[in-house]
């Protein structure tokens, strides 16, 4: 992976975070916490899509995918927090 990926890969997880963020929580969680919430919402978006026979095609089905993971990462971290 050459830097200019690192990169994207990088922004493109602090938008998934952010936008999982405000859907959830009515906010932001800062850029270290969007783009941790994202990157783990991609990975958990297409585990579970896996699981479901789901399968995503292109920037914009992945992007779903992502964010779907993040909303449910974030349900399931406020879940724990309330426990």
């Amino acid at each position: 992976m050459d830097i200019i990926s690192l990169i994207i890969f990088l922004v493109v997880g602090a938008l998934i975070g952010w936008l999982a963020g405000i859907i959830v929580k009515g906010r932001g969680l800062g850029v270290v916490g969007n783009t941790v919430v994202g990157i783990i919402g991609a990975v958990l978006g297409g585990f579970v899509f896996s699981l479901l026979g789901i399968i995503t095609g292109g920037f914009l089905g992945s992007v779903v995918m992502a964010t779907i993971g993040a909303i449910i990462l974030l349900f399931v971290i406020g879940a724990i927090k309330k426990a």
